[in-house]
């Protein structure tokens, strides 16, 4: 890892921690199940980053099987959780988009095992279905009387975050080893990257704190 590398991978781990600990302020005073489970999940993201980052050789951590097969799961499982029921009130798309994400291990597995240059295709699936939550979240709130107070509304501020991270980062998510070969380029969204992540759980942070209990 270079300088530049170690200087902004430090970024997102501040995020996170800095989410991690309003949620545990703001856990007491939160009313609805899915803010509740939402301070959970801010936590437990941060516990496995830092089970990654400070014991990764003592607890003998394989870091990309347990980001694919845990960590990104349990992120797109929540938010489409999230977004789909919680939100949207639409049942059935958390099911049909949670049932397609898990489907897409199968070919990974058969065909491309191994593969780097494909190995990204559950987490780009994932990220298109997210795209398409956050899409018709978007559509909901500006359609919503209550328009006028998105300062209010946690949904805004998660939909804001998970738009420049997850969507923002689908490109290089998805073709990070093609781009491997075009450092310059790398690294600027490598940078990009850590930088959109530490803003994303700043505003996931700014959801407890400014918006209300409806």
């Amino acid at each position: 890892m270079t300088e530049f590398q170690r200087f902004f991978s430090q970024f997102m781990y501040t995020g996170e921690a800095i989410a991690a600990l309003v949620s545990i302020i703001y856990f007491n005073r939160e009313k609805k199940l899915q803010w509740k489970l939402f301070a959970l999940y801010l936590i437990a993201i941060f516990l496995c980053e830092s089970s990654v980052k400070w014991t990764e050789k003592e607890l003998r951590i394989d870091r990309v099987i347990f980001y694919n097969y845990f960590v990104m799961p349990l992120q797109f499982i929540f938010f489409y959780w999230l977004y789909a029921i919680k939100s949207l009130k639409k049942t059935k798309l958390f099911y049909i988009f949670s049932v397609l994400y898990f489907a897409a291990f199968i070919p990974q597995a058969l065909f491309f095992e191994g593969n780097k240059i494909v190995y990204s295709l559950n987490y780009t699936l994932g990220c298109l279905f997210l795209m398409i939550l956050v899409v018709m979240e978007y559509y909901q709130q500006v359609n919503s009387t209550e328009i006028l107070k998105f300062s209010t509304n946690k949904m805004f501020y998660i939909n804001l975050g998970i738009t420049l991270f997850y969507i923002g980062t689908l490109p290089f998510m998805t073709f990070m080893s093609l781009l491997w070969e075009y450092r310059d380029i790398w690294d600027l969204y490598f940078a990009y990257f850590q930088v959109s992540g530490t803003i994303m759980y700043l505003l996931f942070a700014s959801s407890f704190i400014w918006g209300k209990q409806n």
